[in-house]
């Protein structure tokens, strides 16, 4: 990597380059091969840090087409395809996904794939299996297997480092297992069990730098605020439904509309009514707005039809009255989220 720009040192030259979209990176790289080496080196991302020119962009999975990830920018209302997951299970679902470190990771789940002449799943139920996106040098790569096969399981990234936690190991049997992953070092180290464990999936969320698990169907909540402390049990009176963290405060849709939790208290935020009738979307906090993407239309008396859908919807919090508008639908995913995290690059 040398002459970058004619005139300028090549640190100052990357600290230019680094203040260009994301979505421009690849454009970039047809200039030399120096720049494409530029584009592609660990020192584009620190320097983008450097001049804060950091973006957030949504990472989402849909169940159609199999395995296939998209990256959203909000500011340009854009979407980017990933190269195809090389996962060799087929239509990989039930994983945990976050993102630390500037990359995507897609941990454990299983098959979600049915033979269409039995109605059999594929045959694996769970796996042990971590991959990570690496958007600068744009491709897939294996890391350290997780200590227990897991699917259904609770996934989130507390002080840089990944926690999976429950979910059901290969004979589909619920665990209470739990165990933490450095991202830098590529290693798993087994943490405290969950206080308890019940026959359902669960999920998780940092808030307040303290990592919950829930259990669907459950009120409690397990949480955990330092690593090498068990946990404990709470109930804080949250709803049941998908959630979204905005600034550290909890949002639920259930029954029809947005909750705001605080503590024990909780209030009606807006209407959600327009998503009753649609099922397996995935909800997100983004800067301070909700994301609702993807999902199905389920059939009602009148259709029997399944319509898997593409659209995004987008709440704005912080407005004094929320209201929803419409982002650009998804170009390549469609119908039922598998995963959807946020990637700082």
């Amino acid at each position: 990597m040398s002459g970058l720009i004619e005139g300028l040192p090549d640190a100052v030259s990357l600290r230019c380059l680094a203040r260009v979209p994301f979505y421009l990176l690849p454009k970039l790289e047809l200039v030399s091969h120096s720049w494409r080496a530029a584009i592609r080196s660990p020192e584009l991302f620190k320097a983008r840090k450097e001049v804060e020119s950091s973006e957030d962009l949504l990472c989402v999975c849909a169940f159609d087409p199999e395995n296939v990830w998209q990256l959203y920018d909000p500011l340009r209302d854009l979407w980017i395809t990933l190269p195809v997951l090389p996962s060799k299970i087929r239509h990989l679902a039930h994983f945990g996904a976050v993102s630390t470190a500037g990359k995507l990771f897609v941990l454990g789940g299983g098959s979600d794939a049915v033979d269409p002449l039995t109605g059999d799943q594929d045959g694996i139920f769970s796996s042990n299996e971590v991959w990570s996106y690496d958007p600068v040098m744009r491709q897939w790569a294996p890391r350290a297997s997780m200590l227990v096969p897991r699917a259904m399981f609770a996934c989130c990234v507390l002080n840089g480092k990944i926690v999976v936690a429950g979910g059901f190991t290969s004979c589909r049997k619920s665990i209470s297992q739990a165990e933490i992953y450095d991202p830098e070092k590529d290693v798993w180290v087994p943490m405290p069990d969950l206080h308890r464990t019940h026959n359902s999936a669960c999920s998780g969320l940092v808030i307040g730098e303290k990592v919950h698990v829930f259990h669907k169907g459950f009120s409690t909540v397990q949480v955990l605020d330092h690593v090498g402390h068990g946990w404990t049990v709470q109930d804080f009176g949250w709803l049941q439904g998908p959630m979204a963290v905005i600034q550290g405060v909890i949002y639920v849709m259930s029954h029809g509309f947005i909750f705001k939790h605080e503590g024990e208290a909780r209030k009606v935020v807006v209407s959600a009514s327009e998503f009753r009738r649609r099922i397996g979307f995935g909800m997100i906090g983004v800067g301070d707005e909700i994301y609702v993407i993807g999902g199905v239309i389920g059939p009602d008396r009148w259709n029997w039809d399944i319509k898997p859908m593409s659209d995004v919807d987008v709440l704005l919090i912080g407005s004094e009255r929320p209201t929803w508008r419409q982002a650009a639908p998804m170009t390549r995913c469609r119908g039922t989220i598998l995963g959807c995290t946020l990637l700082r690059i």
